[in-house]
């Protein structure tokens, strides 16, 4: 324990909220100084020891700069290749081929969790990608971040006991895997060091809900202007069993909060696979991947639009087939296949529906004036949005006339399915609720 004084030598001011919050003004100053022992004059006073020893820095930084780079000179005659391969990364810039890598993951009706999706994506782009690193905060097998094979990384001499990894072979210095612990907040801050010195893009993971920890570095990454990828899954109070406690609700609306941080919600494999590349393209942006915990169809794409309609943030998935839409659906992640369904349903009703995916927020707003107008189009003003989490925001697509089904309140303990048919997550309440609107505006 460190016990310390806040505003030490000040006689009136040492110890109290003032010196936190205020200046100690020209003649507190002037009593601190004399109690310290300090000189009063000037103002401003450096001893010279103190100064001459600080001025050393500037010799030995230069002397160890230029040895650095007499090193670096060597390597570069005997390893040409490497040593641009290396300057290359520590620009920034990406290995040519590195997505070719990226699956492609065919129609499925029961599909896959996309944080399961994304666990492939990653492994993918890894074994391309020699910068990318990370790992959790001691949730790897359920956030599905592990690099199979690309071992630990950790000193290996400096662990008692096995020194075999739990993920990817020995320990090393050469290992991928970083296990984080429990301690999300110091995970964000490593990502950010890890992303301020270059040639790295680290990426951490947590569930959803647990970003309220890391925040205040999320909040730096996205200042600083960094690429770190954030990997934060079981996104909704599909969780079920966890119960309130670990269903986010509002941490979705959190973080799209947060300027210059990009939030992405894919709603199947294919848009997860997209995801990632826009992540790893996206040089001077934080992006959070939302995923979720349970199964979600992979979509047919030869039966709707492509995946790739994700880099604009939202896109029309299935547009009314008379092109001609009556009203606009509007979902992201696992909901999408609701208001998909729904529309169908609306179908049977002589309803003509739009199904909008809106996986990004951000890279959406970022569009042209006219592309915005073309998904969401100004004419039909009866819109429907659809999200697990609040309603906060939503209302700034839907319009005045529209409608939006959220959670405004915390979840509830109970099989994922169950809680999300009893809070209204179905086609049948996305149907009954598209037809009030209709019905509302021909009151």
């Amino acid at each position: 324990m460190v016990r310390t004084h806040i505003g030490y030598g000040s006689p009136h001011r040492q110890d109290t909220f003032e010196a936190h919050g205020a200046p100690l003004g020209p003649e507190e100053v002037k009593l601190t100084k004399e109690n310290l022992g300090w000189p009063v004059e000037p103002p401003f006073h450096i001893p010279e020891k103190a100064l001459n020893h600080f001025r050393q820095a500037l010799d030995q930084g230069k002397r160890e700069e230029d040895q650095w780079n007499a090193r670096f000179a060597a390597y570069k005659k005997v390893f040409p290749d490497l040593a641009a391969e290396l300057q290359k990364l520590m620009s920034g810039e990406l290995l040519s081929g590195w997505e070719a890598s990226i699956p492609q993951f065919p129609a499925d009706a029961k599909g896959l969790a996309t944080r399961a999706a994304s666990g492939k994506v990653l492994n993918a782009l890894a074994s391309k990608l020699p910068t990318l690193i990370g790992g959790s905060a001691d949730l790897n097998p359920s956030n599905n971040t592990a690099l199979q094979g690309m071992g630990d990384f950790q000193n290996p001499d400096g662990v008692e006991g096995d020194r075999q990894g739990a993920v990817g072979g020995p320990w090393s210095y050469r290992g991928r895997n970083v296990h984080f612990g429990v301690r999300e907040h110091a995970m964000g801050a490593i990502l950010n060091g890890m992303a301020v010195h270059g040639g790295l893009i680290p990426f951490g993971a947590t569930f959803l809900v647990f970003s309220d920890y890391i925040r205040p570095a999320i909040r730096l990454a996205a200042l600083m202007e960094q690429r770190v990828i954030y990997v934060f899954t079981h996104d909704s109070i599909g969780v079920g069993e966890d119960g309130p406690t670990h269903q986010p609700v509002e941490q979705l609306a959190v973080l799209r909060a947060i300027p210059n941080l990009v939030v992405i919600r894919p709603c199947d494999a294919n848009e997860t696979a997209l995801a990632w590349r826009v992540a790893i393209e996206l040089r001077n942006r934080p992006v959070v991947l939302a995923l979720t915990r349970q199964n979600v169809p992979t979509l047919d794409r030869t039966q709707v639009a492509s995946a790739e309609g994700l880099r604009h943030g939202a896109y029309v998935l299935a547009d009314a087939p008379t092109g001609k839409p009556d009203v606009i659906l509007i979902a992201s992640g696992s909901e999408v296949h609701l208001v998909l369904d729904a529309r169908q349903k609306l179908l049977e009703q002589k309803v003509q529906a739009r199904v909008v995916s809106m996986p990004s927020w951000e890279l959406f707003d970022a569009q042209s004036q006219e592309y915005r107008d073309s998904v969401l189009l100004p004419s039909v003003r009866l819109r429907l949005a659809v999200e697990a989490g609040v309603t906060q925001g939503w209302h700034r697509y839907t319009g005045d006339l529209g409608d939006v089904i959220g959670l405004d309140r915390f979840g509830a303990s109970a099989p994922g399915g169950t809680v999300m048919r009893e809070f209204g997550f179905t086609p049948e309440n996305v149907l009954q609720r598209t037809l009030a609107l209709l019905r509302r505006t021909k009151r």
